[in-house]
């Protein structure tokens, strides 16, 4: 099942977007931890993977180091897929030998493409493409796009049923994180929500309590402004 694109971008935000024809592939597959790395697993997936990975990254592993690591004491690797981008850019992702075809990976400077049962490599390097090709656009809408490139070139061969979204910035929430867990066009929704959290939500983060500003701003008329701001910037 599945295929999904896990990137750094420049401003040192980690993200994932992931589709398949698996219902709520977002649950178990996606995880990140804010500047240490992002990680997917995959095919018949291990959720206690993400753990094992981030974790090794924390600690300074390599993603090679910490991916092969993390799979070697578990006897059905060979069926799991698993990638990672560390918060430094640096890539690793492994396909087991008995994942189902077509299945593999790519990985590019600051960012990994990977899947399974799919329609062909087609999928991968399309996906791969249209990341490259789309620096312009917001974070969540580049990864989006490139997610709706591979499923153009063919995706999961067996259908659509599931897409997710998710993002970390500074802190330990999420910055985006945006799941459509049964629906005939996932990438679509995925589409339409990923534009709708542009209206008011990703924008009004900003604000939210970090670890540098730990209140928060509460002022309503600064919020409003920058709000205004955020989307004067997209209009320019």
């Amino acid at each position: 099942m599945t295929w999904s694109i896990i990137a750094r971008d420049g401003s040192g935000a980690l993200g994932i977007a992931i589709a398949s024809r698996f219902f709520a592939v977002g649950a178990l597959t996606l995880h990140i931890r804010s500047g240490i790395g992002a990680v997917s697993t995959q095919a018949l997936c291990n959720p206690m993977y993400g753990a094992r990975v981030l974790d090794s990254l924390a600690a300074g592993a390599t993603p090679r180091d910490a991916v092969e690591a993390a799979v070697e004491p578990d006897d059905g690797r060979e069926h799991r897929q698993l990638h990672a981008v560390a918060a430094d850019g640096a890539t690793y992702a492994r396909t087991g030998a008995s994942c189902i075809e077509w299945c593999g990976h790519f990985t590019g400077e600051g960012f990994s493409v990977a899947g399974n049962m799919l329609a062909g490599p087609q999928v991968i390097e399309a996906t791969a493409q249209a990341w490259r090709a789309n620096g312009h656009l917001e974070f969540a809408e580049r990864l989006v796009e490139a997610l709706a490139a591979g499923e153009t070139a063919g995706g999961d061969k067996r259908g659509k049923q599931a897409a997710a979204l998710r993002i970390h910035t500074t802190e330990d929430y999420p910055a985006l994180d945006i799941r459509v867990d049964d629906h005939e066009e996932p990438i679509a929704q995925l589409r339409r929500l990923c534009a709708k959290s542009l209206e008011r939500f990703v924008p009004f983060s900003q604000f939210l309590p970090t670890r540098a500003n730990p209140a928060g701003t509460t002022d309503r008329a600064v919020i409003e402004a920058g709000i205004e701001a955020f989307h004067a910037q997209r209009r320019r």
